[in-house]
C-alpha cells in the first residue's frame, strides 16, 4: 500500500513538473470567453468577476 500511494505521489510530481518542459503559450490558462464568465457567475454563489 504504501508503494502505491508513494507511485501515485510520484506521478503526479512528473505531470507538474513536465509544465517546466511546456512552450510558453501552452503554460497559460485557457482563455475564458464572455459567455463562458456568464455561465460560471450564473451556476456559481460567489461572484468571481465583481
Amino acid at each position: 500500500m504504501p508503494l502505491l500511494i508513494l507511485l501515485v505521489f510520484a506521478i503526479a510530481l512528473l505531470a507538474v513538473s513536465a509544465r517546466i518542459f511546456l512552450p510558453n503559450d501552452m503554460i497559460a490558462p485557457a482563455p475564458v470567453s464572455e459567455a463562458d464568465r456568464a455561465a460560471i457567475s450564473l451556476s456559481s454563489p460567489i461572484i468571481p468577476y465583481a
